[in-house]
């Protein structure tokens, strides 16, 4: 394989941003030479590497020189400037390029990972594209004398799968063109307008004026940069005059979309996920690269899709064609992005196969030149023959002078048409540039509102000057008017005011506007470098006049900075670390990051939905903000919408990727409807546009859906002392708001489901967990054990009772032990307190360790979903073997069948049953000596009451009010048994006083909620408020008391059984 026709890939590592530096983020990538390796933040151990041809760390090791570049803190440091970038990648591409080569350098990576600032750079410090263009015009100066070069720059845009001119003089609608094909070309952009340069300042310039048309028209357009391509193409064609040699060649220079890969909270799939193609390009140039890496290896019949989308039509030569081409992957080095960094790593590793079939390139137009000069020649030599012929040799000769005319005409066209593209290029450089000083002698007179966009490389593009006077804002175009475009921009949106070197803002009725994260509806004052954010997501910064400028930095005023502001005013802040110096968890910065990357598309979903009509709200919510698993412990967070019908009450919730996919499709919906409109008003009013789209391929519609509103937690811990326990659970929704009430009952009970107080206690299971740590190495069977669940009522359901008008029914779904299918209640329709009714016996058939183990740490989590009108009910899939057929559930699962035993084995099974055999028996006889020594011992403390008060105390408290207390564990009359048999008594005695307290704070916390619902009523006067004082007053009282007496009863126990133990040692 010749290496130098490989596709060579390059990654680089950017710093961490300030957000990050501020949450205490991770570093996760390390480099040694050309090695990358990736460490998973969640695993320490699970490290992987990648090799490449080239691995960039400019993470750290760098400082700010006085000129603003960033350079290593040492010479000959580690870290990788722009410089070092350039002399690997940039001249490499410019040298192939003169050599006659096409050459092509593609990067690619997540947003805001640093691919714009490779590309492009920022300030002082230029990238690749910039620094090769200075390049490029230094070597044509420098060699003047030997060849002559022309310079032609193109500058598109693909989104959504539509190439758009960002050089057309025209609108953004009619710049869209088409990909053409031709047998010696390949594709091609029909109509891409190519401008002749002479200067880097002039492509410079151009560049400047792709990327205003880039800002403008997404902003009118409602397109996201971060998820379009931006190519840049530079055709050189170099005449070698000596040589008679012409070698023409193209550069192409491709700034691909964020590939961040969505963080996906389940395995879904939207009915309209294949609908959109504003992923297409990303996922059919990843379908290509794995296709061409798997024709490198050997795999025959293998297809190459590169017709599947207009980005890998375009970049066909590039990718295993006649190209030299230079991958630059860009990695973001923060733990929250581990998996993203390494899709990208991987995406990079099967790159790096790719063979392409690099040739030197003829330029035909040179051919042209010949074939013309070399025919002239032959023509004139036919005229010197003709001219001894006569009249008609006259007639042939004329014909043969018109074709020598039209020929030389043809050359003399040619050789001008590169003078003649770079005078009008020339002139339209002037203009700008006039436009260009304008500008800037305009900064420093007004003050102004710049631009802020999410692609860094668009931020302070546009730039609007606001004059002395009265200036109205919005779509309005007039003299006295400030024309933006965008979402949820009104006519007259708001109006400008500068009196007195003074700018205020007031928001016209029904406009949106926020200064600094806060709706204003009044006039304001603007200071310098506030924020401002006009319609749904329109960011702007203000600058203020000159004297109120400093030397302050406003890069910092980001459009993350923007949006965190916006968080910051709903409560959200997640994205700063503690007061005490802690570290954000990763986990907790990742829903930070999604929340305030979510929130302007939210905002631009909404302005959509109010223009078309559709009557659809969304919402950001955190889910699992308040919620736990069964073991208490946090579940994973991620940001959800949540969508609501306004009008038919209906209520769904996205996850972050399905909203993502519809909100692009929205956006297609959007810009037909604008198209649409715009096109009844050419048409004079009439209503050209098709029918209504159908409601099955509407982004804002989906099937009604059940909707999970919250979860309680019954902890089982009771049913291991056999303790009835009867609760009242507060249902909470994933951010912790109060949903409803559940009665629950967890009662003990017998094999007929009916309470049985003879029922054998799992007292002692408490000393056995001190004396079996480790359930999981050594099983204990201890028999059946069963219980009755019974879920009695609901009430206060906030759902039912704000959506009182439309069809809702409530159930209650629950999962046991082992077991992955849920329960579900029997639905009960529009009742805000619901009577449930639903019974459940569960059975365990032998009580393992795990199962205790279940029960006294775990919880079952009871969800309550809401099931809206259309939607078909929850139905539980409970495996056949684990529900008996009259309605029990088997809670563990029955032992695998033993394995039929070999010959060999059969008389060795013989003598270990004999043997169990004779265990089994003295185990019986030892049971009933102790059974008979209990009958004694039992006689013994009947006895000895009077004689000891303490031990008649206990063993009234313990023996006769409670059936529970297993037979042996009571003091004896003896001292011989009084020692023998005082621990397991004072064990057994305290879990009964426990047990005493256990029930009597059950009722305390009752009493607790009844007093916590104990509300006012909305409507309550003054007399009203009192009665409810007292009333609460009361209520607060019994609750006191209530929990003193708990509390003194728990002390007098203890304090009994001390003195019993005492008593005991003494004697």
């Amino acid at each position: 394989m010749n290496r130098k026709d490989c596709v060579r890939v390059a990654v680089r590592v950017r710093p961490f941003n300030k957000r990050e530096k501020d949450a205490g983020s991770r570093c996760i990538i390390s480099m040694v030479t050309s090695s990358v390796t990736i460490q998973d933040p969640h695993d320490p151990h699970n490290r992987r590497s990648f090799s490449f041809d080239y691995a960039y760390w400019s993470h750290s090791g760098f400082l700010r020189d006085h000129n603003g570049l960033y350079v290593p803190e040492e010479p000959g440091g580690r870290y990788a400037d722009q410089d070092s970038v350039f002399q690997d990648l940039g001249e490499g591409i410019l040298e192939n390029a003169q050599q006659g080569y096409n050459a092509t350098l593609l990067a690619y990576g997540q947003t805001g990972s640093g691919k714009s600032y490779s590309m492009v750079g920022y300030g002082p410090n230029k990238g690749l594209v910039p620094k090769l263009c200075d390049r490029l015009f230094e070597d044509i100066r420098g060699n003047q004398a030997t060849r002559q070069c022309q310079v032609f720059f193109s500058m598109m845009e693909i989104y959504n799968e539509q190439v758009i001119d960002l050089l057309s003089r025209s609108s953004r609608t009619s710049g869209v063109l088409r990909v053409r094909e031709e047998q010696h070309r390949g594709f091609y952009v029909e109509g891409l307008r190519t401008v002749p340069c002479d200067s880097a300042q002039q492509v410079e310039q151009l560049m400047e004026q792709g990327t205003r048309t880039r800002t403008t028209a997404a902003t009118h357009m409602n397109a996201n940069s971060s998820r379009s391509h931006m190519l840049i193409i530079l055709q050189l064609k170099q005449i070698f005059s000596k040589e008679n040699i012409t070698k023409q060649s193209s550069i192409n220079l491709v700034d691909l979309a964020g590939s961040e890969r969505q963080r996906s909270s389940g395995s879904e799939a939207d009915r309209l996920k294949e609908g959109t193609a504003i992923n297409l390009s990303l996922t059919t140039l990843g379908n290509v690269i794995s296709a061409l890496a798997d024709v490198v290896v050997g795999k025959r019949a293998v297809h190459i899709p590169y017709r599947d989308s207009v980005l890998t039509k375009l970049l066909q030569s590039a990718l295993g064609g006649n190209s030299r081409t230079v991958m630059i992957a860009t990695l973001s080095p923060a733990d929250i992005f581990y998996e993203e960094s390494l899709s990208t790593l991987r995406y990079a590793e099967r790159a790096k196969h790719i063979q392409n079939q690099a040739v030197v390139n003829e330029s035909p137009t040179e051919r042209m030149v010949k074939e013309l000069k070399a025919e002239n020649a032959r023509l004139l030599q036919r005229l010197s023959r003709l001219g001894q012929d006569g009249r008609r040799a006259n007639e042939e000769t004329k014909e043969l002078r018109q074709l020598l005319t039209n020929n030389e005409l043809q050359i003399r066209a040619i050789q001008t048409l590169w003078e003649q593209h770079l005078q009008d290029a020339l002139k339209d450089w002037e203009l700008q540039y006039a436009t260009i000083t304008q500008e800037r002698r305009m900064i420093q007179m007004f003050p102004s509102i710049h631009n802020i966009n999410e692609d860094a490389q668009l931020s302070g593009v546009v730039k609007l000057f606001i004059r002395e006077g009265e200036w109205d804002v919005g779509l309005c175009d007039s003299p006295q008017s400030i024309t933006i475009r965008g979402l949820g921009i009104q006519e007259h949106h708001a109006v400008f005011r500068n009196e007195q070197r003074r700018v205020t803002v007031t928001p016209h009725q029904g406009s949106k506007v926020i200064v600094n994260g806060q709706t204003v509806t009044q006039t304001t004052e603007l200071q310098h470098l506030d924020r401002l954010i006009l319609g749904s997501n329109s960011t702007y910064l203000f600058i203020g006049y000159p004297s109120e400028r400093g030397g302050e930095d406003c890069s910092r005023y980001d459009y993350d900075y923007f949006q965190s502001e916006l968080a910051a005013a709903e409560g959200i802040h997640l994205g700063e670390s503690s007061p005490g110096g802690g570290q954000t968890d990763p986990s907790l910065l990742a829903v930070f990051y999604d929340y305030i990357k979510l929130m302007p598309m939210v905002a631009e979903a909404n302005q959509m939905s109010q223009e078309l009509k559709k009557d659809i709200e969304f919402k950001l919510e955190i889910k699992n903000l308040a919620a736990s698993d069964s073991k208490g412990h946090d579940l994973e967070k991620d940001v959800v919408v949540r969508v609501t019908s306004l009008p038919r009450k209906q209520v769904w919730v996205w996850s972050k990727n399905k909203f993502v996919n519809r909100k692009f499709l929205m956006e297609e919906l959007y810009q037909q409807q604008q198209q649409q409109a715009e096109q009844r008003t050419v048409d004079g009013g009439q209503d050209t546009s098709r029918a209504a789209a159908l409601q099955d391929k509407d982004p804002f519609w989906d099937p009604v859906e059940p909707l999970l509103l919250g979860t309680a937690h019954l902890w089982l811990q009771s049913l291991v002392f056999r303790i009835p326990l009867e609760e009242q659970l507060e249902v909470l929704s994933s951010e912790g708001r109060a949903e409803a009430i559940l009665q629950v009952q967890l009662v003990p009970c017998s094999s007929t489901g009916l309470y049985d107080t003879h029922t054998h206690t799992y007292t002692h299971t408490l000393s056995l967990t001190h004396t079996i740590p480790d359930f999981s190495c050594v099983p204990v069977h201890l028999g059946r054990m069963e219980s009755s669940w019974i879920l009695q009522s609901c009430w206060d359901n906030v759902w039912t009772s704000s959506w009182s008008w439309t069809s809702v029914l409530v159930c209650t779904g629950f999962r046991i032990f082992d077991c992955s299918q849920p329960f579900y209640t029997p639905a009960v329709w529009n009742q805000v307190n619901p009577l449930l009714h639903h019974h459940i016996h569960l059975t365990s058939l032998h009580t393992t360790s795990s199962l205790l183990d279940y029960l006294q740490s775990s919880a079952v989590v009871l969800e309550m979903w809401a099931l809206q009108d259309g939607c078909t009910e929850l139905v539980s899939s409970v495996d056949e073997g684990r529900m008996t057929s009259d309605g029990t559930f088997i809670m563990d699962t029955p032992p695998p069948p033993p394995p039929a035993p070999s010959k060999a084995s059969s008389a060795e099974l013989s003598c270990s049953v004999k043997t169990l055999q004779q265990e089994v028996t003295q185990l019986q006889r030892l049971n009933a000596s102790l059974m008979k020594e209990n009958t004694s011992l039992r006689e013994q403390l009947h006895n000895t009451r009077n004689d000891c008060p303490a031990a008649w105390y206990c063993s009234s408290l313990f023996l006769d009010s409670d059936p529970y207390l297993p037979a042996g564990v009571c003091a004896a009359g003896d001292d011989g048994g009084r020692r023998r048999s005082l621990r397991p008594s004072c064990d057994a005695d305290l879990a009964r006083a426990l047990k005493v307290f256990y029930h009597s704070m059950t009722s305390v916390r009752a009493q607790l909620q009844r007093l916590c619902r104990h509300r006012p009523s909305d409507e309550s006067d003054l007399l009203g408020l009192r009665l409810f004082v007292n009333e609460h007053s009361r209520l607060t009282k019994d609750f006191s008391e209530q929990l003193d007496q708990t509390v003194s009863r728990l002390k007098h126990d203890v304090a009994a059984i001390v003195r019993w133990k005492r008593s005991a040692n003494c004697s």
